[in-house]
């Protein structure tokens, strides 16, 4: 049977739900793991839009299934596709050997979702993306409700909220998360269109969400740059409880050596006031590591951290800098914020009256 045979063996709706193609924009060369893949049809679809270049992995825990994919792999003669058994919580894939995940209504049916959206995230390469059709539902659901729709859809482990499929993204590391509502199925339900990026970073690093475990590392960075006398006011790093407490937890992130795990560099939020009108403001820090920059860390830092701002509906980042930091000037000013005014000799550092630039970055996405 020919390639197009293949293809064309499969129904309409099948291939209308191209999500190798449709969803996640692949192009010639790219590597591609499919979670959930079953028959292999979007791995083909996903195979024939990469070329001979490019390379597609589906994953899939029925045993069952892997055998007629690898055989229609087989007679469409597509060389560049392999089908490995292995759940999509436990992706039998090295770190960061892949470009995009796709996945064709899947997730879903996962009853650990958080940990299919780590495995996404941890085998993407910086700057992939994350590209699934799924089901989702609409708001909390009256139980009857909801379970008469999963029924009818096929959700045995039940389809997550958007809001709670937004923050299992983010928790993940996930930035530029859009949830795009498509077919209504009733009570709530619907399909939709889920994309999401892995934060760019250079060669050899990674950006992900910060964790308790590096506490040292971080804190040591903000150490380091407190002692240039050009970072802040303070002259001493706080604890790590006091780091925590004074930050908001879903806007920490750090830049980290992709093999050694080393921490190289970190940016974090606070919140501006507790008063509702400010509930999309927040003040940021970014700090690297002294002996890491001009190597593009601190702008790839910030450039996550703002797209993960404005999937957290922020609309307002600010920040004081010192005149005299022209390096964090001019990494800001690349990246959207100006000056909006200076406060003048508004503290006394090391016996010196300083001046302070205000600094501030609107959203042209959120709150506009």
């Amino acid at each position: 049977m020919a390639y197009d045979e293949i293809i064309d063996h499969y129904s309409a709706p099948a291939r209308a739900a191209d999500a190798g193609g449709t969803v996640a924009e692949l192009r010639a060369g790219q590597t591609v793991l499919d979670l959930g893949s079953g028959g292999g049809i979007d791995v083909l679809l996903s195979a024939r839009r990469v070329g001979p270049q490019g390379r597609v992995y589906g994953v899939d825990a029925g045993a069952d299934m892997l055998a007629p994919a690898r055989r229609n792999a087989e007679q469409a003669g597509a060389r560049n596709v392999e089908f490995l058994h292995g759940t999509i919580e436990r992706v039998p894939l090295p770190d960061r050997s892949v470009d995009v995940v796709i996945s064709n209504r899947v997730i879903n049916l996962s009853d650990d979702k958080a940990a299919a959206l780590a495995e996404a995230f941890r085998v993407l390469r910086p700057g992939g993306r994350f590209g699934v059709r799924d089901v989702v539902v609409d708001g909390e659901l009256d139980p009857e409700r909801r379970r008469a729709a999963e029924q009818r859809i096929g959700c045995e482990a039940g389809a997550l909220p958007v809001t709670e499929y937004r923050k299992l993204l983010a928790a993940a590391g996930f930035v530029g998360v859009r949830i795009v509502l498509t077919a209504d199925h009733g009570d709530g339900a619907h399909s939709a269109i889920v994309q999401a990026v892995k934060p760019a970073i250079g060669p050899g690093l990674e950006i992900r969400p910060m964790r308790e475990s590096d506490a040292a590392e971080v804190l040591a960075i903000y150490q380091a740059g407190l002692d240039t006398g050009q970072a802040s006011f303070e002259t001493t790093a706080p604890s790590w409880e006091g780091f925590t407490a004074s930050r908001l937890p879903h806007l920490r992130y750090v830049a980290v050596d992709a093999d050694s795990g080393e921490v190289l560099g970190w940016v974090a939020a606070s919140a501006v006031s507790s008063r509702p009108v400010y509930a999309g403001v927040v003040e940021h820090s970014i700090y690297v590591h002294p002996g890491c920059q001009a190597h593009g860390i601190g702008r790839a830092l910030l450039a996550a951290f703002i797209a993960a701002a404005e999937d957290a509906g922020v609309w307002t980042i600010q920040s004081g800098v010192f005149p005299e930091n022209a390096a964090s000037l001019c990494l800001h000013q690349a990246l959207g914020f100006r000056v909006v005014g200076t406060r003048e000799r508004i503290g006394c550092h090391h016996g010196l009256w300083r001046d302070v630039l205000m600094i501030e970055r609107r959203s042209t996405l959120t709150g506009t």
